[in-house]
């Protein structure tokens, strides 16, 4: 099994996404949500080898910061095949997004 945790930082404002809400999906099913913590990180627990899907309810997140954003979510397809920990951050603002693989 391996741990899966992500990271969101708010590139536009310099600080974490805290309160953002995120979902995996696997084989288009949810398997576990979460809510991104003041520092913008969130644990989503343990994943089997295989494709998985991040989703981040981006809209929802700046609307209640009153900003208007482009991408009302931001899913992040990645696959897992068995390493302890895989982190998956993303990098943010109303109108871009990154994301790599971390560490």
């Amino acid at each position: 099994m391996t741990a899966l945790t992500t990271h969101v930082l708010d590139a536009a404002s310099g600080r974490p996404a805290a309160g953002m809400a995120v979902a995996v999906r696997t084989a288009g099913a949810v398997v576990a949500t979460a809510e991104t913590d003041a520092d913008g990180r969130a644990a989503l627990g343990e994943l089997g080898a295989g494709e998985h899907t991040l989703v981040f309810d981006t809209g929802t997140w700046f609307a209640a910061r009153g900003v208007e954003a482009f991408y009302p979510s931001v899913a992040v397809a990645f696959r897992v095949d068995g390493e302890p920990h895989a982190h998956v951050p993303l990098l943010l603002s109303p109108f871009a997004y990154s994301t790599y693989r971390g560490s």
